[in-house]
């Protein structure tokens, strides 16, 4: 028989390496080990990237899973490789990555998955062999048609406009351009780009750029910027130059970070998703992914809000984009 005083010499030992082991991982309600959900943004302090995080966490306390989110400071495709293998040495579950370089961050992946990582991309994509399915905010066609559309309808389809882009290498930047490019040949003969320009993902080089682009171009009829900070950055050169109205602003941003210029008249459309539910959208099909219920060969995906979201080869597709404007803007608050 243990005497009493051994025996709380024992428990207190006991107590005392439980309290010096870390824990190995999270653990759910039931004791078991959490999934864990690593997140990667192009760029942390986009806002764009910031909305999609709301929406991931959301998604995340209701799954019960954990998340983890990192990136960039600024658009860094090393940065974005040196993030993935830290996120290999702590051996995630799953990695949903919005992908800078197209071709640069497959490798890391693909070592991420030879790790028995699972791994989706979300909003950029990398090369098919290093993920498993890409969450698409919309197709590239439907992304391109409606941007191209727009500017005709603004232009009355006709005159010069030029596109403003986070980077040249940017694989998802690439692909909306292409299907600019196409619709421009297709439907729109006296409509001509003339120029394309790199603004990094920041606000104050895409005004830069902006006034650069008007400076350069005085017949220019309108600006089309394809990521988030260059549609504010557009607006406030075009207001700066005294050219409302006569140079047109359009874009694919966020209508909180667009509002101000569209009340203004400086910017008349912004064309986007809704940036929370894509971020949603990426945790629930990496955990689903991740559990064995979303798997090659599935025409639909059902989210545990009865949500369902076509599958289609293997992309997941959020749906159309949408265009705020005037009339709607202030009934959305991302």
């Amino acid at each position: 028989m243990i005497k009493p005083a051994l025996s709380l010499l024992l428990c207190g030992l006991v107590f005392l390496a439980g309290c010096g082991r870390a824990p190995e991982a999270a653990r759910d309600a039931g004791g078991g080990k959490r999934l864990t959900v690593a997140l990667l943004p192009k760029s942390k302090g986009n806002a764009y990237f910031i909305s999609c995080r709301a929406g991931a966490e959301k998604a995340a306390r209701a799954l019960g899973v954990e998340l983890l989110f990192d990136g960039p400071t600024d658009t860094d495709p090393a940065k974005q490789n040196e993030i993935i293998e830290n996120w290999i040495t702590l051996g995630v579950d799953v990695i949903a990555a919005a992908c800078e370089n197209r071709e640069g961050i497959s490798t890391a992946l693909r070592k991420a998955q030879a790790r028995g990582i699972k791994v989706i991309t979300y909003d950029a994509d990398a090369l098919p062999d290093a993920r498993a399915f890409f969450v698409n905010q919309a197709t590239p066609e439907g992304i391109g048609q409606t941007l191209m559309d727009e500017a005709a309808r603004l232009t009355n389809a006709e005159g010069e406009f030029a596109v403003i882009l986070s980077t040249l290498t940017a694989s998802n930047m690439q692909e909306w351009l292409k299907h600019i490019r196409a619709r421009l040949a297709e439907k729109y003969p006296r409509m001509k780009l003339v120029a394309v320009r790199p603004c990094d993902d920041q606000k104050d080089k895409a005004q830069t750029e902006a006034t650069t682009l008007l400076s350069a171009h005085p017949n220019l009829r309108l600006l089309m910027n394809i990521c988030s900070p260059a549609v504010p950055g557009a607006a406030e050169a075009v207001k700066q130059a005294g050219k409302t109205g006569q140079v047109k602003v359009i874009g694919l941003g966020l209508p909180s970070e667009n509002r101000r210029y569209v009340k203004e008249g400086v910017t008349d459309s912004v064309i986007l998703w809704k940036t929370e539910d894509l971020g949603a959208l990426a945790v629930e099909a990496a955990v689903a992914l991740a559990q064995g219920t979303l798997k090659r060969g599935d025409t639909a995906f059902r989210n545990a809000a009865g949500a369902t979201y076509e599958v289609r080869g293997d992309q997941l597709l959020l749906g159309q984009p949408f265009i705020f404007n005037r009339d709607n803007i202030d009934q959305f608050n991302f």
